[in-house]
């Protein structure tokens, strides 16, 4: 949905969050929810969808008429797709997803077909005058590699390579239909790129000169113009809770980012756990009883602790980060996990919905990116005191952030 009618921005929510890999049960899912979702927010205006598909809810999908029968669908009910969320490959709901979910990585070729399937199916469900997005893993999992410095190499070579054969086929979609689309890296904890740092050194190191010279050949083009059009269809993935994670301001993130020449094409809007560590272990065995329900089985949730001199330290996963808590000699943890953005305070614990609000009002100066996506995904993994009905829960999301951009 347009944020305004004389805005460009566009709000969705992900749809990651429901149960469901297979066309079908997507589909199913889409039914149950979007059509009452937009009778609560947006009754008289189209209502946008950020689409999650699977690999095999994407090939399903363009088999037979299927996507005939989908654009059908949205037209009737008045809906539109303009971004895909093309990080978890296979299976994310109901089953141990941890460091799998970064396979396979942007050096396989399954990472580049299922990508390509993706830019096939957003050409076509994208309304004219509008981009389409495709947000993506930051390339692969950093605690694979780290150990090998060749393999590494490798791995960022090969994406490299991969990223510009996506590019390609973009290139080839906006010079035939005038459709504009972009492949969004997702910086997050542990990823091989996870900081601001580490997507300037990508794009400067190796995407640009690397992906340049096999795109200027592949397309016999001036390596210069390879490298602007890469530029142009290969951008950033703002999720507000993998930079909180890191400790990272927006407005300086920003800032950096267009210095570099790095386009933002989504910004994810999502919170992370934060809490301040006492002096006092009484206080921190609290904290860890606390932080504990948090410590599930499903997904990683990444910790970076602050010390007071500012360096940081990370562990890799909460339930292997939470036996050191009472003796860090940290100052604060930060959690990756998504939990929900319209409460900021969580019984000693707290949210980082400060830096969400701060992004939020950044974009009313500053035309940084037109992609906004709400991506709250662990409504089943939630602590049970906090699960309410999902419907009114995703509801309470949208509203507020209508409520803080209008506000500000």
């Amino acid at each position: 949905m347009k944020i305004t009618t004389d805005s460009n921005i566009h709000l969705t929510y992900c749809t990651n969050i429901h149960p469901g890999e297979t066309w079908p049960e997507v589909f199913a899912n889409l039914k149950k929810y979007i059509p009452n979702l937009k009778s609560r927010l947006s009754p008289k205006a189209p209502f946008g969808i950020g689409l999650r598909l699977a690999d095999v809810a994407a090939k399903e999908l363009l088999e037979s008429n299927n996507l005939a029968q989908f654009q059908e669908w949205l037209t009737e009910q008045d809906l539109y797709v303009f971004t895909l969320n093309g990080f978890p490959y296979g299976g994310f709901h109901r089953q141990v997803v941890k460091d799998q979910v970064y396979a396979p990585d942007w050096s396989k070729k399954e990472r580049l077909d299922y990508t390509l399937n993706l830019t096939q199916i957003l050409a076509t469900l994208l309304p004219a005058g509008l981009t389409g997005g495709i947000s993506t893993l930051p390339l692969s999992y950093k605690p694979w590699w780290q150990a090998d410095q060749a393999t590494t190499e490798t791995v960022f070579n090969n994406s490299c390579i991969n990223l510009a054969l996506v590019v390609a086929e973009m290139i080839r979609i906006r010079d035939e239909t005038g459709k504009l689309l972009h492949i969004d890296l997702e910086p997050e904890p542990d990823g091989l790129i996870e900081n601001t740092s580490e997507v300037i050194d990508f794009y400067q190191n190796w995407l640009l000169p690397i992906g340049g010279k096999y795109l200027s050949e592949k397309l016999n083009i001036q390596q210069t113009l390879a490298e602007t059009k890469l530029l142009e269809h290969v951008r950033l993935c703002y999720d507000t809770c993998h930079f909180s994670v890191e400790y990272e301001e927006p407005k300086s993130v920003f800032a950096r980012l267009q210095s570099a020449g790095i386009k933002i094409g989504k910004i994810q809007i999502s919170a992370a756990i934060q809490v301040k560590l006492p002096a006092e272990v009484e206080k921190r065995s609290l904290i860890v009883e606390r932080l504990r329900p948090f410590a599930e089985s499903t997904y990683l949730h990444q910790v970076i602790e602050r010390q007071s001199d500012g360096t940081l330290h990370h562990y890799p996963d909460l339930v292997t980060a939470l036996p050191y808590l009472e003796q860090s000699l940290a100052e604060e943890w930060r959690t990756h996990f998504h939990v929900p953005i319209f409460i900021r305070d969580y019984q000693i614990l707290e949210s980082t919905q400060d830096d969400i609000a701060t992004v939020l009002q950044l974009l009313q100066t500053n035309n940084a990116c037109q992609h906004l996506e709400i991506e709250t995904y662990t409504w089943d993994v939630l602590p049970a005191e906090m699960k309410i009905d999902l419907l009114t829960s995703i509801q309470r999301e949208y509203e507020w952030v209508l409520n803080i951009i209008r506000n500000s």
